[in-house]
C-alpha cells in the first residue's frame, strides 16, 4: 500500500471535513493518520508551554502546594487539552483566565491544608458536572440567557477587577516586580492593543511574525529584564526529563488522599461556578465565531463546530480534574491568544495549513512536549509570577470591556458597576444576590428583559435591524 493512501487526510474530498472515526457525539481524529502534523505550530507549542507553566506560582502560593506536585498538575491538565481535537472541537482550549481571581477569593476564604483543596475541588467538580449536564441537554445557550445583562455584565466586569486587584493587591506581584511587571505590561499592551502596532503588522512581515507569537515575546523580555532589575534571578538551565511527582499530588491534593469534600462545601459553591460559567460561556460564543471566520475563508474544509459536543469535552475535563488533580486555573474552552495566531496561519490556504485540526493539534502536543523538557522548564521558571501577573492584567483588560459590552442601558451598567463592586470585595454569592435584587428593584416584571435604551451602538443597530 502506498504512502498516499495509508493517510486518510490525504484523501479528503474539497469542501469536505477533515477524516475521522465516529465515536458517539465525538468525532475521534489522530494526528498523521486523520490530519497532516503541523510542524511551525509544533514547534511554536514547544515554547509556549512557558504560559501552562504560570499556573505553578497560583498553586504553590494558594494552596501551599510544592513546585514538583504542581507540574504534576500542569502536565495532567496538559495531557487533557489533547482532548478537544482528537475528539472533534477544533480549537486550542486553555484555562478559564477571567474566572481565576473569583476562584481564588472563593478558595482563599478557606483555611489552607485541607478545607481549601476541598473547596477546590468541589468548585471544579460542579463546574464540570454542570457543562456535562448543559452539553447534554443542549441548554447551554438558554440558561445563559435566562441571566439578566446587568448580573451577565457585572460579574464580566467583576471578574477583570478582580484580576486587576490581584495583581496591584498590598503584597501581591506587583510589589514583588514594579519594573518588570511595568516594562512588560506596557510592551504588552503596545503589542496586542495598539492601533499603531497593528497598522507596522500590516507594513511590515518581521512584525506582524511578532504579534503572531501572542504574549511569548513579553516572557522573553521578561527573562531578561527581571534579573537586570535584581527582581529574580537569572534562570539556571537544567538538562533532562521534568520530575513531576505523581504521588504527592495523589496522596495530598485530591480525593483519593483527602476524601470527598463535605456537602456544605458544594452548596457554598454554587455562586461561584454559576459566575465561573457565565465567564466561559463568553470563550464558547468566541469559539464560534473565530471558526465561522476561518470556515468562510476556507471553502476547502468544512469546520464542525459544535458548543455542545465542546461543553462536554471541557467539562470532562473539569470533573476528571477536580477528582485526579484538581487546578486553580480550571479547564476552559478556548486559549484566545494562540488560537487566533492558528486561525490566521490557516486562513493563508492548505499548503499553510491542510486541516484546522493539523494546527491545533499539533500546538498542543508541542506545549505537552516543553512541559517535559527541563531546559524550557527551568528557563521560564524564575519569571513564572511575572507570566501570570501579565495574564491576568491582560485578561482583566479584556474582561471590563466584555463586561460593559453586555449591558444594554445605562442601568445595567449602574447595576454591573455595584455587581462588580461586590463581586471583587465580598465574593459571587453577594455580587449575585445583591445583582438579583437590584434587578427586581429596579425592572420589576422586566427583570429578565431589563431594557435597551440605545445607549450602545449595538443596540442601535438592533433597533433598526427591527
Amino acid at each position: 500500500m502506498s504512502s498516499r493512501k495509508a493517510w486518510r487526510w490525504q484523501q479528503r474530498a474539497d469542501g469536505a471535513e477533515a477524516p475521522y472515526t465516529p465515536l458517539g457525539p465525538f468525532k475521534l481524529r489522530l494526528p498523521f493518520l486523520h490530519y497532516r502534523f503541523e510542524w511551525p505550530d509544533y514547534f511554536q507549542g514547544l515554547l509556549m508551554c512557558a504560559v501552562d507553566l504560570a499556573a505553578i506560582p497560583l498553586m504553590t502560593e494558594l494552596l501551599g502546594m510544592p513546585f514538583e506536585a504542581a507540574i504534576a498538575i500542569v502536565i495532567l491538565n496538559g495531557l487533557l487539552y489533547l482532548l478537544h481535537h482528537m475528539l472533534g472541537d477544533p480549537v486550542i482550549p486553555g484555562w478559564i483566565t477571567p474566572a481565576i481571581p473569583l476562584l481564588m477569593l472563593y478558595v482563599a476564604a478557606f483555611p489552607e491544608g485541607e478545607m481549601r483543596v476541598h473547596a477546590l475541588i468541589a468548585f471544579q467538580l460542579m463546574l464540570g458536572v454542570l457543562a456535562i449536564v448543559l452539553g447534554y441537554t443542549k441548554l447551554a445557550a438558554k440558561v445563559v440567557r435566562l441571566i439578566p445583562a446587568a448580573i451577565k455584565a457585572g460579574v464580566i466586569m467583576g471578574a477583570g477587577l478582580a484580576a486587576i486587584t490581584v495583581v496591584f493587591a498590598e503584597g501581591g506581584r506587583f510589589d514583588q516586580y514594579p519594573f518588570t511587571i511595568s516594562i512588560a505590561v506596557g510592551v504588552a499592551f503596545y503589542l496586542i492593543f495598539s492601533k499603531h502596532f497593528t497598522q507596522l503588522q500590516r507594513r511590515n512581515r518581521l512584525w506582524a511574525n511578532i504579534g503572531k507569537l501572542g504574549i511569548f515575546p513579553i516572557i522573553v523580555l521578561a527573562i531578561v529584564v527581571a534579573p537586570l532589575f535584581g527582581e529574580a534571578p537569572w534562570p539556571d538551565i537544567e538538562w533532562g526529563i521534568t520530575q513531576p511527582d505523581f504521588l504527592l499530588m495523589w496522596n495530598e491534593y485530591t480525593v483519593f488522599g483527602l476524601g470527598l469534600p463535605p456537602l456544605m462545601m458544594f452548596i457554598t459553591a454554587i455562586p461561584t461556578v454559576l459566575a465561573a460559567y457565565i465567564v466561559l460561556f463568553g470563550d464558547v460564543l468566541q469559539s464560534k465565531a473565530l471558526l465561522a471566520e476561518a470556515d468562510e475563508v476556507r471553502q476547502d474544509e468544512k469546520i464542525d463546530y459544535n458548543p455542545n459536543r465542546a461543553h462536554l469535552i471541557f467539562g470532562g475535563r473539569n470533573l476528571g480534574m477536580s477528582i485526579f488533580g484538581p487546578d486553580v486555573v480550571m479547564c476552559g474552552p478556548l486559549w484566545a491568544a494562540m488560537h487566533v495566531v492558528v486561525v490566521e496561519r490557516y486562513k493563508k490556504g492548505k499548503a499553510a495549513m491542510d486541516s484546522i485540526f493539523g494546527g491545533s493539534g499539533s500546538f498542543r502536543w508541542g506545549t505537552n512536549t516543553g512541559l517535559l523538557l527541563l531546559p524550557i522548564v527551568s528557563l521560564v521558571q524564575p519569571i513564572l509570577g511575572i507570566a501570570l501577573a501579565l495574564t491576568l492584567l491582560i485578561q482583566g483588560y479584556v474582561s471590563v470591556r466584555i463586561g460593559i459590552m453586555q449591558a444594554q442601558s445605562q442601568r445595567d451598567l449602574g447595576i454591573a458597576g455595584v455587581i462588580a463592586a461586590i463581586l471583587v470585595i465580598k465574593g459571587a454569592t453577594w455580587a449575585f444576590a445583591i445583582g438579583v435584587v437590584l434587578c427586581l428593584l429596579i425592572y420589576g416584571k422586566q427583570f429578565f428583559s431589563g431594557e435597551a435604551d440605545t445607549t450602545f451602538v449595538k443596540d442601535q443597530q438592533s433597533n433598526s435591524d427591527e
